[in-house]
């Protein structure tokens, strides 16, 4: 395996200029806990509950990249709605300078809002008509979500390069994840660096890859068999029976 010529070695939070750890966004634990996420050299893993922070963390640091907040290369400029942070302000990603040959960021939530972009952009010939071709040359928005979601992979995402993804397996079939699997693994061998924000123990389970398990406590390297997806799948697939007469009655109180 390479490392991409350009890689992203760490997140680091400039602490000395927040202005304060009691607003949003630096009252989250993750940004309170961060200092230095030393990142893989092939691929880092973000796991944590909902609300931990991941994304928020993601967010910042692909527009930190000079990525789009709402997913793309560093040729799509677009805004739905702007709704992220001001803490990729007050990060820094070790680059001094330099940037890497290609990157991306994927948004599993505005894949709709990138697709309907990438359309508009070769109807109006910004590209020459074809910015689609990058994407496999089939508009996404004639494809289920989770075909949009391999296209996207197998095509835009097939050169070097450093590549953001929130939630990847958000449209995505366990088989489909197994697949993405394989993927992952030949962007790696290419030279691609990848940071992954992700609930899935299939994706978890790729082994050339550190984990950071974002909760209560911040962040914590994170070995696989000690995540929560992981434990929790495999508390249910041991005995779904005993797992659900428990929830239900749960819920019955």
């Amino acid at each position: 395996m390479q490392p991409p010529a350009i890689r992203l070695p760490f997140i680091r939070l400039d602490r000395e200029w927040v202005p304060s750890f009691q607003t949003y966004p630096f009252n989250l634990p993750v940004v309170r806990a961060l200092e230095t996420l030393h990142l893989h050299p092939a691929v880092t893993f973000l796991a944590g509950e909902n609300g931990s922070g991941k994304s928020t963390l993601l967010e910042a640091a692909a527009v930190a990249l000079g990525l789009n907040a709402e997913g793309g290369g560093h040729n799509i400029r677009f805004a739905t709605r702007t709704s992220h942070s001001v803490l990729h302000s007050y990060l820094d990603l070790g680059l001094e300078g330099r940037r890497p040959p290609d990157g991306f960021f994927l948004r599993a939530e505005s894949l709709y809002n990138l697709a309907t972009e990438v359309e508009k952009r070769d109807r109006d010939g910004a590209f020459g008509g074809a910015l689609a071709q990058a994407y496999g040359g089939r508009p996404l928005h004639e494809m289920s979500h989770g075909e949009a979601f391999t296209a996207l992979f197998e095509n835009r995402l097939s050169r070097p390069g450093v590549y953001l993804l929130d939630e990847p397996e958000a449209a995505l079939s366990p088989a489909r994840q197994l697949a993405l699997l394989r993927t992952i693994h030949r962007m790696v061998r290419a030279g691609s660096q990848l940071v992954v924000a992700t609930h899935s123990p299939i994706l978890l389970a790729y082994p050339h890859a550190w984990i950071y398990g974002l909760g209560a406590t911040g962040i914590v390297r994170t070995p696989y068999e000690r995540t929560e997806a992981y434990r929790v799948t495999r508390e249910f697939m041991a005995d779904p029976g005993r797992v659900l007469d428990e929830l239900l009655a749960e819920a019955e109180t």
